[in-house]
């Protein structure tokens, strides 16, 4: 599940394979929130189109879900990839991207580049 885990300015960080199954469940999380326990890593890092539209929809629920649990368990979610599409779309998701890459936990990047550099910049 785990294409490779990383060490990145000193923050291990797990990456989700592309061809994984989506998360949009509860239960899909708490398996992502695993896969980075169990590599020992601080963050996870996870192709956006792995998400599917129900996550990029707010009143889904799904983005909620997924993310408290990240938190929950104090294991960084990165979200790599171009969401550019669902933004335009989506006032109240602007917010919330915009919102969660100020933080410390959850973030939305272009890519692995822009991980790296945010993290070794913290």
């Amino acid at each position: 599940m785990a294409d490779s885990v990383r060490d990145i300015g000193g923050v291990k960080v797990a990456f989700a394979d592309r061809d994984g199954r989506p998360a949009l469940s509860e239960r899909d999380a708490s398996d992502l929130v695993g896969l980075a326990m169990e590599h020992g890593a601080q963050w996870l890092a996870i192709p956006a189109e792995r998400l599917g539209d129900e996550f990029f929809r707010l009143a889904s629920g799904v983005a909620g879900l997924v993310t408290q649990k990240f938190v929950n368990y104090g294991v960084g979610l990165a979200v790599i990839g171009n969401i550019a599409e669902h933004l335009d779309r989506s006032k109240p998701l602007r917010d919330y991207v915009y919102e969660c890459n100020r933080g410390r936990h959850v973030w939305f990047l272009e890519s692995d580049v822009a991980l790296e550099a945010k993290l070794e910049g913290r």
